[in-house]
């Protein structure tokens, strides 16, 4: 008999636990929906404030980036508080585990602060054409921890703001105007002079081609079968390469009219009569 008093209370004690861990389960799940709804509102909104006060496009991105982060820690504390685990035992176990988790995190750390040192000092933004860290690309966006760059050939790079910021990074779009330098090669018994009027004239026909500063034709090399052309012109960094194709293939074309011989490898073998 008393045993039987003991199951009954047993099973009312677990059918009460039951009922309460469900109802927890169920307030969780519904602060989980209910905050990823107003993360997603935030972020909108802040999104928008950014647009209309005019920031940069690399600080709209890092901001959203860290802010979506934090919003989804505070989400986080909320349901495992609710879930009955108590925040401040959560937060010593953190403590307890500090050294093991900033072993962990020293990268990220790293890339944190590299970020900050971007948008600070801005070697770079977002819509620059970039080389540092053994990768290249245009930078799409900078996140807290990784800048995202985008290939000529549509790959997408991860790379980490740490490296970025504490390695040399070459900007191809930091400056309106680049200079774009070309190699021709000629045969020695073509005239220099001819050679020179051609390619000015050519250069002329392009008004992308900057008068100021001013380009340069000159002989700037003598290799063993041609006399290198050095041609160097200065262009809009945005019509870099279509002057750079156009150039080449004008060049040809013209060479080939005007009868100016490009150079091919030459062996002279020189034998002994016997």
């Amino acid at each position: 008999m008393e045993s039987s008093i003991n199951m009954n209370q047993a099973l009312e004690k677990l059918i009460d636990f039951s009922i309460d861990a469900g109802k927890d389960i169920l307030i969780a799940v519904l602060i989980y929906v209910i905050g990823r709804f107003i993360i997603k509102y935030i972020n909108k909104l802040v999104a928008k404030i950014m647009e209309k006060r005019k920031l940069e496009t690399s600080v709209q991105t890092f901001l959203r980036s860290l802010l979506n982060i934090l919003l989804n820690l505070i989400l986080a504390f909320a349901i495992i508080g609710k879930l009955g685990v108590e925040t401040t035992s959560f937060a010593a176990l953190l403590a307890s585990a500090g050294v093991a988790i900033g072993m962990a995190l020293s990268g990220n750390l790293s890339n944190f602060a590299g970020g900050l040192i971007i948008l600070v000092f801005k070697p770079f933004k977002v819509g620059d054409y970039i080389e540092g860290a053994g990768v290249s690309g245009t930078v799409q966006e900078i996140q807290i921890f990784h800048t995202i760059l985008v290939t000529p050939d549509n790959r997408v790079i991860f790379a980490p703001n740490g490296s970025l910021s504490s390695n040399a990074v070459i900007n191809y779009s930091k400056k309106d105007i680049r200079r774009v330098d070309f190699t021709f090669g000629v045969e020695y018994n073509e005239d220099f002079e001819k050679v020179k009027a051609v390619v000015q004239r050519i250069i002329d026909s392009d008004s992308r081609i900057l008068k100021n500063p001013p380009f340069v034709i000159e002989i700037g090399a003598l290799s063993a079968s041609s006399v290198d052309i050095t041609v160097r012109v200065w262009v809009k960094s945005s019509d870099y390469w279509n002057v750079f194709f156009w150039m080449n293939r004008t060049v040809y074309a013209t060479f080939n009219e005007e009868g100016i011989g490009f150079p091919f490898p030459q062996l002279t073998i020189h034998g002994t009569e016997k």
